[in-house]
């Protein structure tokens, strides 16, 4: 598996038609699909986001990390730096399970 420096892996956001998109760096498959949730269109609050299915490809592997993820919106803590906006986005995953592709 190939693995920066840091132990970071790079991960490939797939479609449902196996395009790969996007590409996401974290030391877990979930770190990796925490980053892509956070692009979903957010949600107003937690209860009310929609899940959406991510898969990412582990880059140099034939290993597809499948996970539920959604968004919502959130108010900044009060203890925030003054760069940070008063709304961010929050995101959390479930893993759905492994697949293993045929070919790459």
């Amino acid at each position: 598996m190939p693995r920066d420096d840091d132990g970071k892996r790079n991960f490939a956001l797939r479609d449902q038609s196996g395009n790969e998109s996007s590409v996401f760096s974290g030391r877990t498959p979930r770190q990796a699909a925490l980053k892509a949730a956070r692009r979903l269109d957010p949600a107003n609050s937690e209860q009310r986001a929609d899940q959406t299915e991510l898969r990412l490809r582990e880059k140099g592997t034939k290993k597809v990390h499948i996970y539920d993820g959604w968004s919502w919106e959130e108010e900044a803590p009060d203890d925030s730096p003054d760069w940070m906006p008063e709304v961010i986005s929050e995101a959390n995953v479930s893993k759905q399970g492994i697949e293993h592709l045929e070919e790459i």
